[in-house]
């Protein structure tokens, strides 16, 4: 538990697919979600792919108002300690400002220490002050350049991500 926030942090399971998908409303409203099967197929392969860890957090009231998603991935450089990414770090709107997400990105973080990972990678497609300023505050730097490719079809979001 993140004691100062209240807020208990777990690691997602296979019945926790609806709620992600409500917080990823938060994360990108515009982006259209998979429906069905296809959805729960998608969860059961992210939940089952080697290395992959998605965190919950969880307020007081028992309500999941915060993820993050760990990737640790094997190395051959740095004496083979492997590095991790996290992607799809995410507060409920209506949750954002009580330290809920630095709360989960530690606990990502302290995953990946655990893990033995040299180091842990973010991208933002965010420009917003704040949001810089957030993931600084957290300890991370801006000390690389980022490149991504996406394909057509999938254009990037200016929110926090």
């Amino acid at each position: 538990m993140a004691a100062e926030t209240g807020l208990s942090i777990r690691l997602a399971g296979e019945d926790d697919l609806y709620v992600v998908q409500e917080l990823y409303r938060h994360l990108n409203p515009a982006d259209p979600q998979p429906e069905g099967a296809a959805a729960r197929l998608a969860w059961r392969a992210v939940l089952a792919h080697p290395g992959l860890t998605v965190f919950l957090g969880e307020d007081p009231s028992g309500a999941v108002v915060a993820s993050c998603t760990l990737v640790v991935v094997p190395n051959l450089t740095r004496m083979a300690h492997p590095y991790a990414l996290i992607e799809n770090l995410v507060t409920h709107g209506d949750h954002r400002g009580k330290g809920y997400g630095k709360a989960i990105l530690d606990a990502a973080v302290a995953a990946a220490w655990a893990e033995d990972c040299y180091k842990v990678m973010l991208l933002t497609g965010s420009k917003r002050p704040q949001t810089l300023r957030f993931y600084a505050g957290a300890g991370f730097e801006q000390n690389k350049t980022g490149f991504q490719i996406r394909r057509p079809g999938f254009a990037a979001d200016d929110r926090l991500s």
